[in-house]
């Protein structure tokens, strides 16, 4: 299933069941979307990442930085990162999100994807320090780049293009049921940042 943005309704869940996805499109006009995006790559505590996967220690080419409001830990791929504070663009956005999609969220991991040669495999956000059946809300600036996902069980696959300055919510049992992957590609050769607003278990 593929999805165009020049017919975009917000309201419409992407995903044919076990789970809830909304594509939003834009939201940020692209003067601010460019704005955010040279913010973001140049005040974020980038590093890069660690992942410790089948007794191997790897380091990615990606990026990653985590903030929040609190100090929070979050623990994924054996590696467990602390929590900086909101910088002024990421309250900002986080305000912005939150009344886009009437959910709250207390953190924000952030990927630094410096070429399409760079990805994501396919996962799910479902680490224990998450709110269950939270909502996650996904916002990108930089290039544009395909997005899936895959269902656990019936292998059933749905893709759509992320914008710039684009807000895409998986909610529900999304994370219970399927899978979802950035997929790498050498078509592209610009950079994306992508926001991913949480909660955290208090």
């Amino acid at each position: 299933m593929d999805l165009f943005t020049n017919q975009i309704d917000p309201n419409q869940n992407i995903l044919p069941n076990d789970g809830t996805v909304n594509y939003f499109g834009p939201i940020v006009e692209l003067e601010k979307a460019d704005f955010y995006f040279e913010r973001l790559l140049n005040t974020i505590s980038w590093e890069h990442d660690e992942i410790h996967m089948f007794g191997k220690h790897i380091t990615t080419k990606r990026k990653v930085g985590w903030y929040g409001e609190e100090p929070f830990e979050y623990t994924y791929s054996n590696t467990t990162k602390k929590a900086l504070f909101w910088t002024p663009e990421l309250m900002e956005l986080k305000n912005l999100t939150e009344s886009r999609t009437n959910e709250t969220y207390n953190s924000c991991l952030l990927n630094l994807y410096h070429s399409g040669e760079e990805g994501m495999g396919w996962h799910t956000d479902d680490e224990r320090e998450l709110k269950p059946n939270g909502a996650i809300a996904s916002l990108s600036f930089g290039a544009e780049r395909k997005f899936a996902f895959k269902h656990k069980t019936t292998k059933e696959k749905v893709e759509l293009w992320l914008d710039h300055g684009s807000l895409l919510v998986m909610k529900g049992e999304t994370q219970t049921h399927w899978l979802h992957r950035l997929p790498p590609t050498k078509k592209i050769g610009a950079p994306r940042i992508n926001l991913t607003f949480r909660t955290i278990k208090l």
